[in-house]
């Protein structure tokens, strides 16, 4: 359980935790003031101050929580998998999945606070090096081809970061949600080892 400098979260904190996350998932959080956020949360502004000692230490909270949860999620919908394709594919399209449950508002202050920029970062980070072990392991159990496989891991983590820093998405006109679903078609597509002909 997520604690408080070192202190466990009570369950009343767990659950203002969670109802925050939703409520900053769907509106942001940069245009909230602590009022703003207490009355819309019916506490008080010293239970707020009680998980983080200022408005922005708080995003930073939720928006660790967030992506935390989403990679957590994300690791047990493929932990049973047994193919490469399988999992690069389930990767990305649980990836998919979760950016759908953020608006773009949200998405919009993350990219523009640094600290919870640099969460967003790490997480891209982290999610390309998954899939560069996704696809290393195709090309091991050969499925996929090992033509140039360490360089489009490379270039789709290139791509992770831009899908999630917003360049790409508002360049193509995109969603983050659409934008991974289509990089999960181009991995596959491209990755895949054509079977023999006859």
């Amino acid at each position: 359980m997520t604690s408080i400098v070192g202190r466990p979260l009570t369950p009343r904190q767990v659950d203002l935790l969670g109802k925050l996350e939703s409520l900053v998932l769907a509106e942001g959080f940069a245009h909230f003031t602590l009022d703003d956020l207490a009355a819309r949360l019916h506490c008080s502004k010293s239970t707020l101050y009680a998980l983080a000692a200022s408005k922005e230490q708080l995003a930073v909270r939720v928006v660790r929580r967030y992506f935390k949860g989403a990679a957590e999620h994300i690791e047990r919908r493929v932990a049973d998998l047994k193919d490469a394709p399988a999992k690069v594919g389930t990767y990305l399209a649980v990836a998919a999945e979760e950016l759908r449950r953020a608006s773009a508002r949200f998405l919009a202050d993350v990219a523009d606070y640094a600290p919870t920029r640099s969460t967003y970062e790490r997480n891209a980070r982290a999610a390309a090096a998954r899939l560069r072990e996704f696809i290393q392991e195709g090309v091991r159990d050969g499925v996929f081809r090992d033509v140039q496989a360490v360089l489009i891991a490379e270039m789709a983590g290139v791509l992770i970061e831009n899908i999630q820093t917003g360049v790409l998405p508002r360049r193509a006109g995109v969603t983050d949600a659409e934008a991974f679903t289509a990089l999960g078609e181009l991995l596959l597509d491209g990755l895949r080892r054509e079977r023999s002909q006859g």
